[in-house]
């Protein structure tokens, strides 16, 4: 019964839409190469972004590896993340493998993946709120504000247990205690996986740089959309209103199951687009030139370099300490 009541819902939404949707297609059937060309090159540098902050990161921890190999594990991340149910599980045991590969440890590995998050998510948030800010709208600051502290809480506290290993002494003991082992027991490992972490000495400089690149890999994509319009033949939507209908599409993004956020993201787009003014057809065609490029394109790439990065490495060298496999869980 629910299956039919979403294909009825679907189909009457066809119906209804039908006019707008044939308007794009016959858009989309003779779109300008040259805009086209810009707006896929514009993505990749989005991609490419996101590669250099996550190297800027490695590099902090002595970690050296072609810059190659950082776009190739960027795009292949990526599409596991947005194509498999449950993929950012994948996705992000797939980044731990082949930062291992690369040569980092088990905890600069974890400190990596985690601190990339954050800032990737802090980069959306910056977007938000100047989109808000020069839209004249609401704004709710704090929560970036949070995200921001938390980046800098986990470099600084980092440091800190990396230099003073003997402050998870009690509440190591605490929980032996609740495991009915011995107090010291997993010490061993667990001093082990701090004297990784002294490796992470991520300076302001570098820092800032990895928090500007996270910026520009969401600045770009959200181009990419603005220059869709051009490629489909239509007069471009106000930056502020492409911003706007970018950031709740990608934040709508991330509390979908679906792979992709197909429909979720889609829907979001063309209904902000079109709350901003922009007539149906042409924010129609242009979202879905947008999602061919930055979902279509762009995933059929990861899956290349992923299946280029599938030849068999040694990455059993170090155990993994039982904190990073719960955390990665």
């Amino acid at each position: 019964m629910g299956i039919a009541a979403v294909l009825i819902l679907l189909a009457v939404e066809l119906v209804l839409g039908w006019p707008s949707l044939a308007g794009a297609l016959r858009q989309l059937r003779t779109p300008h190469l040259g805009w086209l060309a810009l707006a896929t090159l514009v993505e990749l540098a989005a991609m490419n972004a996101y590669g250099r902050m996550q190297r800027q990161l490695l590099r902090s921890a002595g970690v050296r590896a072609p810059m190659i190999e950082h776009l190739r594990l960027a795009y292949a991340a990526h599409s596991l993340s947005v194509t498999l149910p449950g993929g950012p599980a994948f996705s992000t045991r797939f980044n731990y493998q082949q930062m291992r590969r690369l040569g980092a440890s088990p905890a600069i590995a974890s400190w990596a993946i985690v601190l990339s998050g954050i800032l990737s998510t802090c980069g959306l948030g910056v977007v938000t709120l100047g989109s808000a800010l020069a839209a004249g709208g609401a704004t709710h600051w704090q929560h970036l504000l949070w995200w921001l502290l938390a980046a800098v809480a986990l470099t600084l506290g980092v440091r800190h247990l990396a230099r003073h290993p003997e402050v998870l002494g009690s509440p190591l003991a605490v929980v032996n205690r609740l495991r009915r082992r011995p107090a010291a027991a997993g010490s061993d490992r667990l001093s082990g996986f701090l004297e990784q972490l002294r490796a992470a000495r991520l300076t302001p400089g570098r820092g800032g740089l990895a928090a500007l690149l996270a910026l520009a890999n969401w600045l770009l994509d959200a181009l990419c959309l603005w220059l869709c319009f051009r490629a489909v033949g239509e007069q471009p939507a106000p930056l502020t209103v492409v911003l706007l209908a970018f950031c709740a599409a990608m934040a709508a993004g991330t509390i979908t199951i679906v792979p992709g956020g197909l429909g979720i993201i889609d829907s979001a787009l063309i209904l902000g687009l079109i709350a901003g003014g922009v007539p149906t057809a042409a924010a129609v065609a242009a979202v879905v030139l947008y999602r061919v490029i930055s979902f279509g394109f762009i995933v059929a790439l990861g899956w290349l370099s992923w299946l280029g990065m599938r030849a068999p490495h040694d990455t059993t060298a170090t155990p993994v300490a039982p904190i990073v496999a719960d955390a990665l869980a």
